[in-house]
């Protein structure tokens, strides 16, 4: 059994403890709240450049840009697996990792070549363990500031683009956290490249109306491509930001409500163990006095 000192030296960190998850707790509500709100602010965007995607898309019917197109082949694919630069954030990275891992076990059953790209630091500790061999390149989140990811998910949009002009690949998907609310947050697997518009994006009916475009769509797709690529990025990037702010609140209220509980019971504890050290001391002073 303990003795009091260890039990109260227990109890004093535990507390120490409670006092940090409490205090990340509150900053984290902190940063959810300006996470949640870029994230909502960029969905219409987002949404809007699908529509137009979608409408283009529909107009060059099966040609276009191989942006669109795609290179005729589905042999070698690029995951892009997006999570956090820290833990303590409950299951937030171990459920995106979890749909890496099966969407590259899938592809590997099917006889196709995976590489993968990292963008986050936990991901790649996690997947490191079965596919590190499959590893091409990683982008580290650590030096972003707030929720300002346009260099960062510039910086993947090129180094995706320009590999699948390269040749490295023929398919690129993204696997991510979709917030939803506070306690939802869903990983999800998205398809970069060939660009296809998300299911459910609205195709803007003209009313019977042609738009004639100049110079041609092909060339406007060209150009657009890219930024709809990058922008489907950043916008992945702002989810994934808002679920882990909130995934990260949650543990660690059920972590500061865990260590009021166990406190609870180590006191508990400490108390009964001092009453039966004062019980004995005093059968101890009683049964010398009457030795006496």
């Amino acid at each position: 059994m303990p003795s009091l000192k260890d039990l109260k030296n227990r109890i004093g960190s535990v507390k120490s403890t409670q006092k940090i998850t409490k205090a990340m707790q509150l900053v984290a509500a902190a940063k959810l709240k300006r996470a949640q709100d870029a994230a909502t602010a960029a969905r219409p965007y987002a949404e809007r450049m699908a529509a137009v995607l979608a409408n283009l898309a529909v107009s060059t019917g099966q040609g276009g840009p191989k942006l669109l197109s795609g290179t005729g082949r589905d042999e070698v694919h690029m995951v892009v697996v997006m999570t956090a630069e820290r833990g303590l954030a409950g299951g937030f990275n171990a459920y995106v990792a979890k749909l890496a891992r099966q969407t590259i076990q899938k592809l590997q059953s099917e006889g196709k070549t995976v590489k993968v790209m990292t963008i986050g630091k936990k991901g790649r500790e996690v997947l490191a363990r079965d596919f590190s061999s499959l590893f091409t390149s990683h982008v580290s989140l650590t030096d972003v500031k707030g929720n300002d990811f346009s260099e960062a998910a510039m910086t993947v949009g090129q180094m995706l683009t320009q590999g699948f002009e390269a040749g490295e690949f023929d398919v690129a998907t993204l696997v991510y956290s979709q917030f939803k609310n506070v306690l939802s947050q869903i990983p999800t697997a998205q398809q970069l490249i060939p660009a296809k518009a998300p299911e459910g994006a609205p195709v803007i009916d003209l009313g019977g109306a042609q738009y004639i475009y100049e110079p041609s769509e092909e060339a406007i797709l060209e150009t657009l491509l890219p930024r709809y690529i990058n922008t489907q990025i950043l916008s992945a990037m702002l989810e994934s930001s808002a679920g882990e702010q909130a995934s990260r609140m949650t543990a660690m209220d059920n972590a500061t409500r865990n260590a009021k509980d166990l406190i609870k019971a180590l006191n508990l504890k400490y108390n009964r163990a001092r009453q039966a050290q004062i019980t004995k001391e005093l059968i101890e002073i009683i049964s010398g006095a009457e030795a006496l």
